[in-house]
C-alpha cells in the first residue's frame, strides 16, 4: 500500500530529534514546556505499535519512565495535557503488554505508564475547583490555578474529560477523576439554552455564556464526540440521550443542504455560512450512532474540498466556495481521514479508499520534507510553515494506517483475545471495541471493568460464563451421540441451565439488577461482550 513509504521516510526521522534532545530542524531550541513532557513521545507512542514498531515502543517507555517529571513550572493547556499526556499514557499503558513490555504484577491496574497517567491528571485537578465545576482552560503544574487565570473556556475545554478521566478512575480505584468529569459534563447540559444548542465560550466562575456561536466544530467539538464515546465506553444511556438530544437541535438550526452552519445558541439564526477543517470528525461521529446515511452526505460534501485543494483549509466560505482570509491553511489535520476509516469499517464503500489515497499523494508531493512532514501555511499556493503538530504522528498517520490496515489488531472483532490474572479475578483484554479518544489513543473498554469487583457484574459474567461452559457441553455429548429419532433433550445436572427455574434458584440470594442493553452494536460474537462486561470468572465444575 502506498502509505507504507511514508513510514520508514518519514515517521522515525520525524521523531529522531525528540529522542535525543536535540534541536528542532532549522536549528532552534525546542519549546521547553513540549520537552518538559516529552510531548510528541508520548503522543506517538501508541502511534508505533499500531504499525508495528515494536521495539521502538519498548524503547520509548525506557525512555519516558527515566526523563517524564511534571513537577514543574509550566503553564499548561488542561485539555491538552488531558488529551494528549494522559490520554497517550493510558493507552500505551493498557498496550504495553501486546507490545511486549515486561509488566509488573496486577497489570492492567498497576504500572509505571499508569502511574505517570495519574500523575499528570493529578496535577489538573485544581482547575476544577470552581463554583460551576467547570474547569480553567489552564494550570501551572506546579502552583496550580494562577491567580490572575481568566475564567473564560472553550466549551471543548470543558466536556472532553470522561474517556481518559473514567479510565484512570476505573483503572486506579480513585473516583475523584471520573467525578470531576461527569459534574462538567453535567454543568454544561444545564447550560444549554432553550433551542437546545451550547455557545463556543463560556464563564466557569459564573456560568455566563461569553461567545454564543454554536456549531460542531472549533471550540465545541470534542464535547459532542465524549458524549458519545463515554456512553459506548462506559455503557451509559443518560449521556448517549443526551447527545441524541443535541443532536435533534443541531440538524434543526445548523443544517442546510448537508452542511453544517454555525448559529446564534438562544435564536438559531446563522451567524458564521463557514466550514471548519475541525467539524470533519462529525461523519465518523455520526457513523458510531448509525446515521450512515447522512454521515456519507456530509463526508461527500467535505471531500469536494479536499480535491479542490488538495486538504482541508481552516476555514471554507461555503455560500463563495472558496477559503476564507488569514485562514488558508492545513496543518496535516486528521479529521476527514478520521471518518473515512469510521464509514468504511461501517460501509466498505471504496469511495472511502479514494480519499485515502488522495490524502497520501498529497501529503507526500506538497508536505513532505528533509526530516518530517511540515503544516502547509497556505493551501492555494501550497507554501510550508516552519513545523509539524503532534497531532499528524499521533492522528493523521494512525488513521490513515488503520484505514488501509483491514488486519490490525485494532479492527478485532473479538475472535482473539488476552485472559490476564489482576488482584480482582481473571479479565478479558484485547478483545476489540477499541475507544479512540479525540487524539486518536485507543482505549480498551475491557480495561476498566479489570481493576473492580462489583458484585453485579461478577455475578452476570459468571452466568455467561456457566451458559458458554454449558453450551460446550451440549454440543460436545450431541457430536458424541448416534444418529437418532426424536428431538435431543439437553443435559441436566451440576454446572448446567436445564430450565429458568433452575436458573432463578442459582441466582436468589442476589439482588435483582435490571439488564441494561448494550449501546454498541446490537449484534456481537460471544467474546466481544465479554471483553465489554470485563471479568471473567471460569466455572471449575
Amino acid at each position: 500500500m502506498l502509505f507504507r513509504l511514508l513510514v520508514p521516510l518519514g515517521l522515525l526521522c520525524a521523531l529522531l530529534p525528540l529522542h535525543h534532545g536535540a534541536p528542532g530542524p532549522d536549528g532552534t531550541a525546542p519549546d521547553p514546556a513540549h520537552y518538559s513532557f516529552s510531548l510528541t513521545l508520548i503522543d506517538a507512542l501508541d502511534t508505533l505499535l499500531i504499525l508495528g514498531n515494536v521495539s521502538e515502543f519498548q524503547r520509548v517507555v525506557e525512555v519516558l519512565q527515566d526523563n517524564v517529571d511534571f513537577d514543574i513550572d509550566v503553564n499548561a493547556s488542561v485539555f491538552e495535557t488531558n488529551i494528549r499526556v494522559v490520554g497517550g499514557l493510558l493507552s500505551a499503558h493498557l498496550l504495553s503488554k501486546k507490545a511486549g513490555v515486561e509488566v509488573e504484577a496486577g497489570w492492567p491496574c498497576s504500572g509505571p505508564l499508569l502511574r505517570m497517567a495519574e500523575e499528570a491528571a493529578r496535577k489538573l485537578l485544581p482547575a476544577f475547583q470552581t463554583p460551576t465545576g467547570m474547569p480553567y482552560g489552564t494550570v501551572n503544574l506546579l502552583h496550580g490555578v494562577n491567580p490572575g487565570e481568566t475564567p473564560v473556556t472553550c466549551t471543548a475545554g470543558i466536556g472532553t474529560f470522561i474517556v481518559e478521566f473514567a479510565t484512570l478512575s476505573s483503572l486506579t480505584g480513585d473516583p475523584v477523576f471520573e467525578d470531576v468529569a461527569r459534574v462538567a459534563l453535567m454543568r454544561l447540559w444545564e447550560s444549554r439554552s432553550d433551542i437546545g444548542l451550547v455557545g463556543n465560550h463560556i464563564d466557569v466562575l459564573t456560568g455566563k455564556w461569553v461567545a454564543q456561536d454554536a456549531g460542531i466544530g472549533a471550540g465545541v467539538d470534542s464535547y459532542f464526540e465524549y458524549l458519545v464515546k463515554g456512553a459506548i465506553l462506559l455503557q451509559d444511556k443518560k449521556l448517549m440521550a443526551m447527545f441524541l438530544e443535541y443532536n435533534k437541535a443541531i440538524r434543526n438550526y445548523t443544517r442546510f443542504d448537508d452542511w453544517y452552519l454555525w448559529v446564534q445558541m438562544y435564536k438559531g439564526t446563522v451567524s458564521m455560512p463557514v466550514f471548519q477543517s475541525l467539524e470533519a470528525y462529525w461523519p465518523g461521529l455520526q457513523s458510531l450512532i448509525g446515521d450512515i446515511d447522512n454521515a456519507m452526505r456530509t463526508f461527500l460534501n467535505y471531500y469536494t474540498i479536499w480535491k479542490q485543494f488538495g486538504g482541508l483549509p481552516e476555514f471554507y466560505n461555503i455560500p463563495q466556495g472558496y477559503t476564507v482570509e488569514k485562514r488558508e491553511g492545513y496543518p496535516l489535520r486528521p479529521e476527514l481521514i478520521e471518518s473515512a476509516m469510521y464509514l468504511y469499517r461501517a460501509t466498505g464503500d471504496p469511495t472511502l479508499l479514494e480519499l485515502g489515497r488522495d490524502a497520501v499523494e498529497s501529503i507526500e508531493k506538497i508536505s513532505k520534507v528533509e526530516c518530517g512532514f511540515a503544516t502547509i501555511k497556505d493551501l492555494r499556493d501550497h507554501k510550508l510553515d516552519n513545523r509539524m503538530e503532534s497531532f499528524f504522528l499521533a492522528e493523521t498517520v494512525k488513521y490513515l494506517y488503520l484505514l488501509f490496515d483491514p488486519d490490525n489488531f485494532i479492527h478485532n472483532n473479538g475472535s482473539t483475545f488476552d485472559a490476564v490474572i489482576t488482584p480482582y479475578g481473571e479479565c478479558v483484554l484485547g478483545a476489540g471495541g477499541y475507544i479512540f479518544n479525540t487524539e486518536a489513543h485507543p482505549i480498551d473498554p475491557a480495561a476498566l471493568h479489570c481493576c473492580r469487583r462489583l458484585k453485579e457484574e461478577q455475578w452476570e459474567v459468571e452466568d455467561l460464563m456457566r451458559e458458554f461452559y454449558s453450551l460446550k457441553r451440549k454440543r460436545s455429548r450431541f457430536q458424541k451421540k448416534t444418529m437418532s429419532s426424536g428431538p435431543w433433550e439437553p443435559p441436566t445436572g451440576p454446572g448446567t441451565f436445564s430450565s429458568p427455574e433452575n436458573h432463578e434458584q442459582a441466582r436468589e440470594k442476589k439482588p435483582a439488577k435490571q439488564k441494561i442493553p448494550l449501546l454498541s452494536c446490537p449484534s456481537q460474537p460471544f467474546t466481544s461482550k465479554l471483553a465489554l462486561l470485563g471479568q471473567v470468572f471460569l466455572d471449575s465444575s
